[in-house]
């Protein structure tokens, strides 16, 4: 390939990345939004049947048709299901009790976490340097979560699982991504999240162990309840825009070259921070400050390292979501 094509990839892929972050943003906001009076998995649930309608409707004809529900790897796409889903679920329930800018900044230390995964499971090399900026990046999440203080709150661990469980994620996609297109890969997620959304909602969705008083536990365990004419609107936008951010946060990082591309997903930060004051009315905290530049910025060098030609690849991409 051309360095003239390679260049217009990356920029497309640039742009699908820029796209997939404001849809994902907009189903953080939402979510968050709908947080006090839903049940977690019924607001899944509407979103993704929703979403894959949307999928079904606009995306499939123009990626192939019926032939983008081929796979030659369905266990993989298990896997993958479980873990966007599960990281969906612990991101989401720490939006219930934190700020989102908090949360989000926490949820983007997975960068720092893939690097680490890819010496565990790849064999992968890691210099000194990566190494300090590893080390950085997670004293920005000590500095927001605050252990052992007074203003420590459980749910700030949430995004932190979901960020180890999307290096997991991220492990898995670059084992699959030569063979499964962005469409397929994105179908098979809104599936997985359908029928474990039918999962909990069985099992919890009658509301039985609610009453706890956690507001991430509530919004768990709360009841399922008939939406309001106003939220199904609010609905159907999170499940418009999560079909579009699956396909093209896929896309992305099919189509460019992923060390291009990621720090592109850093966009999500000024957005999280923007819906925060003018949504929630809730401003980062002088100390949130310093976790939210220790975190992006250990991130954004370990990105830059990858673009230099005499440093061998250890990460691939933050691989945000969905």
């Amino acid at each position: 390939m051309s360095t003239a094509s390679v260049q217009r990839s990356n920029l497309a892929g640039a742009l699908c990345a820029v796209v997939a972050m404001v849809c994902f943003s907009i189903n953080d906001v939402g979510i968050k939004f709908l947080s006090d009076r839903y049940a977690l998995h019924q607001v899944i649930l509407m979103r993704s049947v929703i979403g894959i309608a949307v999928f079904a409707a606009v995306i499939m004809p123009l990626s192939g048709g019926l032939s983008v529900l081929h796979t030659r790897r369905p266990v993989m796409h298990i896997l993958r299901g479980f873990c966007v889903v599960m990281a969906n679920m612990c991101l989401f329930l720490g939006l219930a009790a934190m700020p989102i800018a908090d949360a989000v900044a926490i949820f983007f230390v997975s960068p720092l976490v893939i690097s680490v995964f890819s010496v565990v499971f790849l064999g992968e090399k890691v210099g000194p340097r990566r190494w300090a900026a590893i080390a950085v990046g997670f004293v920005g999440v000590l500095v927001i979560v605050k252990p052992g203080t007074s203003a420590f709150q459980a749910a700030s661990l949430l995004p932190m699982v979901a960020a180890v469980l999307y290096a997991a994620l991220h492990m898995m996609t670059r084992r699959i991504g030569g063979t499964e297109s962005a469409a397929t890969m994105a179908f098979y997620i809104q599936v997985t999240f359908i029928l474990v959304s039918i999962v909990f909602g069985l099992a919890v969705g009658g509301g039985q162990l609610a009453g706890t008083g956690d507001a991430s536990l509530e919004f768990l365990l709360r009841a399922w309840i008939v939406p309001e004419r106003g939220d199904l609107a609010l609905l159907t936008v999170l499940g418009v825009s999560i079909a579009f951010g699956g396909f093209f946060i896929s896309q992305a990082y099919r189509i460019s070259e992923a060390a291009f591309a990621a720090p592109f997903e850093y966009v999500a930060m000024p957005m999280a921070i923007f819906w925060g004051v003018t949504v929630f009315g809730t401003w980062p905290d002088p100390t949130a400050w310093i976790g939210i530049v220790l975190i992006i910025g250990s991130g954004l060098y370990l990105l830059w390292r990858e673009t230099r030609p005499d440093t061998a690849p250890a990460l691939d991409a933050p691989n945000y979501r969905r």
